[in-house]
């Protein structure tokens, strides 16, 4: 009998599509409550809406996650970010929507999520200049959290719907 690889290549294909991935709620439950008491943890943070969900748009843009992307810009159209604001969250540097403390976050949400360029003197020091350390620390835990989140959907294939 012949064997066609074509024919094999789309039979293993076929089969890679249609096998689910990894359910870690199920596989590891404790570990996943974990992340999810981390995220209660910053739902009861000092944080104001509008940072945490400029923190979770701009991780999960840079993290290719649009499941997140999709979660969030729902969730900041709820809080009344303006669709303009989420709309140039990418570009924020060349737009004049957001305040300075926004601008610091969303530059240290950039370098936290980039992690392998590291956070300069610069970035972290404005933005110990504007916020309280307590704030500070909470905003490190929310773009720490978003990114443990972003890499979780990804890798296990959540998809935006």
């Amino acid at each position: 009998m012949k064997v066609c690889i074509t024919d094999l290549c789309n039979e293993l294909l076929k089969h890679i599509k249609m096998k689910s991935r990894i359910v870690i709620p199920n596989v590891a439950p404790e570990a996943y409550q974990a992340l999810v008491n981390l995220e209660k943890y910053i739902s009861t943070t000092s944080l104001t809406p509008i940072h945490k969900e400029l923190i979770k748009i701009r991780a999960s843009q840079i993290n290719g996650c649009a499941f997140c992307i999709n979660m969030h810009t729902a969730d900041a159209r709820k809080y009344g970010i303006s669709e303009q604001r989420i709309y140039l969250i990418s570009a924020w540097r060349e737009a004049d929507v957001y305040t300075e403390d926004e601008k610091a976050i969303l530059a240290l949400t950039e370098q936290v999520t980039l992690i392998g360029n590291h956070v300069s003197d610069e970035v972290y020091q404005n933005a110990a200049n504007l916020f309280e350390e307590k704030y500070l620390a909470e905003i490190i835990l929310a773009i720490i959290t978003i990114n443990s989140w972003n890499r979780l959907a990804i890798t296990t294939g959540l998809r935006a719907s």
